[in-house]
């Protein structure tokens, strides 16, 4: 799970989509046009972030929109804060160690 939303954020195209719909659900058109790509092209960057769950499509007639998941960004911020957790008592080791050996 983690490493497929890794994956999908390691494409800038795909960071640019999350980023720009931080700010709202956009439609496929809208998020295309500041893409340096065909549509047929964008819309696998599309699939790729939808199955990986972070966001979310709905059709209306012609009209495709997206949205983020905000939930599974969560997947995220665990990982994150379990790798700051560990690299905070590691660091805090360390500098036990040197103050008690300057001392």
């Amino acid at each position: 799970m983690l490493d497929g939303v890794f994956e999908a954020l390691a494409d800038p195209t795909r960071r640019a989509v999350v980023r720009r719909l931080g700010r709202g659900p956009a439609s496929v058109g809208e998020l295309a046009g500041d893409a340096p790509m065909t549509l047929p092209s964008f819309m696998k960057h599309v699939r790729v972030l939808e199955s990986n769950g972070l966001i979310r499509t709905a059709k209306s007639g012609r009209v495709r929109t997206c949205e983020l998941n905000r939930e599974r960004f969560a997947l995220v911020e665990d990982w994150l804060a379990e790798q700051r957790r560990i690299w905070t008592d590691r660091t805090d080791r360390l500098e036990k160690f040197v103050t008690e050996e300057e001392s």
